[in-house]
Formats: C-alpha cells, structure tokens, sequence
C-alpha cells in the first residue's frame, strides 16, 4: 500500500482590496503548473474578488449558493450526507488544465455563511490530498481562516500597493493574523505595483518577499477583459511573480523535510 500522500502546501492571500492580490493569486497558480507542481487548488474565499476570471474560468455555482435544506432534504435514496456534501462539492468545483477552482461565494438570502463555511471546511479535508498547492485568495479580515474553514496557511502573504493606505493593512492584517495563531515568520509581505519608492508609513523591519513592478500587461489585461493570468511570459509582473512562486517551492520542500 503506497504512503499516504503529504498536506499539500497552502498560500493564503490577504491585502486591502484593490491591491492586485486576485492579480498574484492568478499568476502563482500559473507559475506553480508551469513548474510541474500541479494539480492546483485555488480557492475564492473572498466575495467581492473574480478569481475565476483572473484565472480564465467560469464558476456555475459557488458554495454560498447552496442552501442547507437541499442537503437535509434531496439526499437521494442509498446516499448519505457525508456522500452527498462531497457530491455536490465535486459538482461545485471548476476543473481545469492543471487546476481546479472552487468559489466560496456570497450566502443566499439573508442567511449566514455558517453552513457554507462547514461545507467548504469537511470538502476540504477530503480533497486536500489530490493537489500540490492551495492557493487561497482571502479577503482583509480573514474570516475562514479565524473559522477554521480552510485551516491554518502554511504562508500569509499580504498584499499591498505603495500607498499609505494599504501599508497600513499590512499591520492590521498581520496583528490579526499572529491573534489567530500563525506565527510571525509564516507573514510576508508582498509589494504590489511597485514603481520607485513607498508611503513613510512603518510596517516593521521585515524585508517584502517579493517586489511586483507595476506592468502594463496586467493593466492591458483589464481593460481588455482577458485572464490576467495569461499575460505575456516576458512581462516583468508574471517573471517577479514566478520568482515568488520559486520561494513557495522551496518552502514546501523544506516542510516536507521536516
């Protein structure tokens, strides 16, 4: 019986909105196939981000869609709940060349994010074992790491522009995130848009893990509607992007050599 296969390595993703992390998201999932540490699972965790159209993919269904009666009610006959949540969580899940997505979504109704938040948590530690990579595109707060649902990241990166504003997330996001457990050395920052200086706002002494220059690829990109991720493979984001993403990788060969 071959050895059970590791955890594979999750990279979540945090940064006041609008600072290009869905942007990062995408492009590390592409450098990670394009490196041959595929299969992939990118994770939309937050409502207001487009991962899938980052990444070149439609989403049908997301998890906040689903309501909890269907589960309680439409069982069909000889199936189990445990059976069933997997089922229809496979049907959520957007396969691709390489990866596969899945979208968190917003609750229908009025409803809370409580059984979205358990569905996505008991899938997860089911499928966790098919992929190499997580990569988990989160929102500021990081709420479904504070609930568990997708566990605790082996790497928080913090995304931020330049700007004051954003360099001010950073130290909201990393005391929140040091509050929820994750040690100090598993955050790091990423500058995003990075043109020739910062805001004289302090973040600490720790040094960025990865510059990301500002590129006219990824603005070309947006104006045309097209998947970021597919932006040219000269171009200086996605070539800073996979030099992070060969951090990423010598960090899980370091932990699987624990």
């Amino acid at each position: 019986m071959p050895p059970p296969r590791p955890r594979p390595f999750t990279i979540a993703l945090s940064g006041k909105g609008g600072t290009g992390k869905t942007t990062i998201s995408s492009l590390l999932v592409r450098s990670f196939i394009e490196a041959g540490e595929s299969p992939v699972l990118a994770v939309d965790a937050d409502p207001n981000a487009n991962f899938h159209e980052a990444l070149g993919v439609e989403v049908r269904e997301t998890l906040g869609s689903m309501r909890e009666e269907a589960f309680s009610r439409n069982i069909p006959p000889g199936m189990n709940r445990h059976d069933y949540v997997r089922f229809r969580f496979r049907q959520a899940l957007v396969e691709a060349n390489g990866f596969d997505l899945v979208a968190m979504g917003r609750p229908e109704g009025t409803g809370c994010y409580c059984f979205a938040n358990d569905l996505l948590s008991e899938c997860m530690q089911q499928l966790e074992r098919d992929y190499k990579f997580l990569v988990i595109d989160t929102e500021a707060g990081m709420e479904h790491i504070s609930r568990g649902t997708i566990g605790t990241p082996d790497v928080l990166l913090i995304v931020s522009d330049p700007g004051a504003r954003g360099l001010r997330t950073i130290t909201r996001i990393r005391e929140i995130a040091t509050q929820l457990g994750l040690e100090p050395e598993k955050i790091h920052v990423v500058f995003n848009r990075y043109k020739a200086g910062a805001a004289p706002v302090d973040i600490g002494n720790e040094k960025p893990i990865a510059i990301i220059p500002e590129d006219p690829a990824v603005e070309a990109a947006d104006l045309a509607a097209t998947p970021v991720s597919q932006i040219p493979e000269g171009s200086p984001a996605r070539q800073a992007v996979r030099e992070l993403a060969g951090k990423m990788i010598k960090m899980a060969r370091e932990k699987v050599g624990e």
